[in-house]
């Protein structure tokens, strides 16, 4: 592969990046957008029904109780998110997990229950998911994908890497980006929607220091993290540093909320 041709899809990579980076995070940070809010919200509106079609939903008690405490966290996502209702549902699966989807769903599986064991524990939960989509996470996830794809082809036809020899090249180009592009960008927005759920919890009339109880938690839960290198996810000892370092900001919210008279009494 010759230097110039390296230089010359590298150009094109950087000037495509340039171009596409119109949109900002909660926390000022440059992001790929390359689709609409309406796509999103279908991409999101189509992922919900396949989970639904998955597992079975939970009511009574426990679906009322989740139901409780994201009501909290959603009334406080602004109107220029331009969603005016939350669907959130309770599923059946013993995965301590949660998420929330582009068009304002939200799904939390029984699992998660039994690890995050008070309301204000669920609240840093369900926040963290919601702060991935005021922050256009997903957005960003598929934007970048398509723009790596994109610019390994566009590498691939310039440079002649055809046949098997050039196969087993794309390969370690394709390894080089998962690891140096996709991954660390992921776990940018993950340490990302820890902060923007610490704040949004708090405003709630969360106490946003159970988020270090809960991470607590998910560590005892875990069993054994990959390196954080190779991980989506920042390490548990990552995440919990990055909400300390966030308390001083989030605690005087909190105390603001509860003078507001927002004071959350979501009962499991």
């Amino acid at each position: 592969m010759s230097l110039t041709l390296s230089r010359r899809a590298l150009g094109v990579l950087g000037v495509a990046a340039l171009l596409s980076a119109c949109s900002t995070s909660p926390l000022g940070r440059n992001q790929l957008a390359f689709y609409s809010d309406d796509e999103l919200s279908r991409m999101g509106k189509q992922s919900f029904s396949q989970y639904e079609q998955q597992l079975p939903t939970v009511g009574g008690a426990q679906a009322r109780y989740v139901q409780c405490v994201a009501d909290a966290i959603t009334a406080q996502v602004p109107a220029s998110a331009g969603i005016g209702k939350w669907q959130v549902k309770l599923f059946k699966d013993d995965t301590a997990n949660a998420f929330a989807l582009p068009g304002g769903y939200i799904g939390v599986n029984t699992g998660l229950l039994k690890v995050a064991t008070n309301q204000d524990q669920l609240a840093a939960v369900i926040g963290h998911e919601v702060g991935h989509v005021l922050a256009h996470h997903a957005n960003e996830r598929v934007s970048t994908q398509a723009a790596t794809q994109t610019g390994l082809s566009v590498l691939q036809s310039a440079a002649g890497l055809q046949g098997a020899g050039g196969e087993q090249v794309m390969g370690l180009l394709g390894a080089g980006a998962q690891y140096g592009v996709i991954l660390p960008f992921s776990r940018k927005q993950e340490s990302e929607a820890d902060l923007v759920g610490l704040d949004l919890m708090a405003d709630a009339g969360f106490d946003p220091r159970a988020s270090l109880a809960l991470w607590q938690n998910m560590a005892a839960n875990s069993q054994g993290e990959p390196p954080a290198w190779m991980s989506t996810h920042p390490s548990n000892d990552q995440r919990m540093s990055g909400l300390k370092n966030r308390l001083d900001e989030a605690v005087p919210r909190y105390e603001q909320a509860k003078a507001a008279g927002r004071r959350p009494n979501c009962k499991a």
